[in-house]
């Protein structure tokens, strides 16, 4: 009798990867359908080695083809993929478009052919900087929730993705603990790029784009940027500026001395996630806010207008009375839109807390997915599987927030299918009717204790017990399909 056949991916991994890699710009539809079968495979088995997604090694060899092709670009991979969040963007409705930059490096791996040197150290590691914008939908005017929490956020996915490649170190060249400085000729910033590539929102009422971005944005040029393409923005604040009377256009004192001044206008408790050398705690803020007009800096080699100014708001957010051998938490964050009360001060505090989203996304794409354990040899071939990596990332990322987002939810609204709820019931030995019961079902397989004091699990302990679960169904599925005495 004749065994009937496996697919390599579940269906609904496969369903989600047609719906986001179907639309791929790749001039063969062969390579589509490859693209949707890694992306299904990646989604299904996260986290494993190239050879170990799929069974038959007719479809390793395809995989690594499909990576060596050269029209197999980020861009035109994540195509379908960005053209759906474009599309999510356009409906009404408040946007946060939270940037960050993250190392992608190969630290132990010979020198490989067109990436180049990532960090001032001694090691000199090779790798390629990663720009993401990930684009998500702000569910204001909000406030925080239990406990300090941000508000919850729906995840549409990515809406840009850079791949930047710095020259390799010269062999004679001292090291250094810093990026050298920007040159005049230098091309763009990426804050910039990003800009340009995402392009201005529809004038229709009741769409707007906030970017949310830390110090490394705190480029006069990005901001304006921002303006110029009617982009809000919510930008931390690097370094001391000259500012100007926004009325009168007269030299004003410093923005530090401004909002140094300025009364608080109220307090707000908020949630801190961990950090390295920092444990997980509710701070008390106070906040503030004033506004100002910035001046354009002079820079080498190109002309600027004296009379230009960039009106914005400067809010402050700090913590007047840390606990003991705490650092005290400050912020001061610069808004294009005006800020009038405490509750508008603590929407943009708001705001930039979500910025943490993209460093759990990073943290995903790196430790969950492994990006950085690839073996591939090219740095082509490393960018076409960073980029389907990277969409399967947001998917983490994506379920940790739907979970939080619709707690009482039937469980079948979890985003698992009926076989992957059953599996779990049985291996848990208890009933399982709500997505929350869901999450720390799932938590619980990743090694959550499920106690009143834990919380949620995060997207880590629910990565590692969806790899369980996974295995589970697996063996489930086998089981279903044998054939005993026959």
């Amino acid at each position: 009798m004749q065994r009937p056949t496996r697919t390599e991916a579940d269906p609904e991994s496969t369903r989600w990867a047609t719906t986001h890699f179907a639309g791929a710009d790749l001039s063969d539809v062969r390579r589509v359908r490859r693209a949707i079968r890694v992306a299904g495979a990646m989604a299904d088995r996260t986290g494993r080695s190239i050879p170990a997604l799929f069974v038959r090694r007719y479809d390793i060899k395809a995989a690594y083809n499909f990576f060596d092709n050269p029209d197999a670009t980020p861009d035109h991979i994540q195509a379908g993929h960005r053209k759906l969040v474009g599309d999510g963007l356009r409906r009404p409705g408040v946007y946060l478009l939270i940037e960050d930059t993250t190392v992608i490096s190969y630290p132990l791996r010979r020198p490989i052919p067109g990436l180049g040197t990532v960090g001032y150290t001694s090691r000199g590691q090779t790798g390629f900087h990663l720009h993401t914008a990930l684009a998500t939908r702000w569910p204001g005017p909000a406030r925080p929730g239990p406990g300090g929490r941000r508000p919850v956020l729906e995840v549409l996915g990515i809406a840009d993705q850079q791949y930047d490649v710095w020259p390799p170190r010269p062999a004679d060249a001292p090291y250094r603990r810093r990026p050298p400085a920007r040159k005049p000729t230098d091309p763009p910033k990426v804050w910039e790029r990003t800009t340009e590539r995402i392009g201005s929102p529809p004038e229709a009422a009741g769409v707007r784009w906030v970017r949310v971005c830390d110090r490394e944005a705190d480029i006069y040029e990005f901001l304006r940027s921002c303006r110029r393409a009617r982009h809000g923005f919510v930008v931390r604040a690097a370094r001391d500026r000259i500012v100007v009377d926004p009325a009168t256009g007269r030299p004003d004192g410093s923005l530090r001395g401004q909002i140094a001044t300025a009364p608080a206008l109220g307090q707000f408790d908020l949630e801190l996630p961990p950090r390295p050398g920092r444990a997980a705690r509710v701070a008390r803020l106070s906040v503030s806010a004033v506004d100002v007009a910035l001046v354009a800096p002079r820079r080498m080699g190109r002309v600027v207008n004296a009379t230009e100014r960039l009106a914005c708001t400067a809010v402050r957010v700090w913590e007047e009375h840390p606990p003991e051998n705490v650092a005290p938490l400050e912020w001061v964050l610069m808004c294009d839109a005006p800020v009038e009360g405490r509750d508008a001060a603590v929407e943009r505090a708001l705001q930039y807390s979500a910025r943490w989203l993209v460093e759990e996304y990073h943290k995903a794409l790196k430790t969950g997915l492994g990006a950085e354990r690839l073996q591939l040899e090219t740095a082509g071939r490393l960018f076409a599987a960073v980029a389907i990596m990277a969409v399967v990332a947001w998917r983490l990322i994506a379920l940790k927030e739907q979970l939080r987002s619709e707690p009482e939810a039937p469980a079948e609204r979890s985003g698992l299918d009926r076989l992957e709820l059953e599996v779990l019931r049985r291996e848990l030995g208890r009933p399982i009717g709500t997505v929350r019961e869901v999450a720390l079902a799932v938590g619980r397989l990743g090694g959550h204790m499920n106690r009143k004091r834990d919380g949620m699990p995060g997207w880590q302990t629910l990565w590692i017990g969806m790899l369980r679960l996974r295995t589970l169904v697996e063996g489930a599925r086998l089981g279903r399909d044998l054939r005993f005495g026959e």
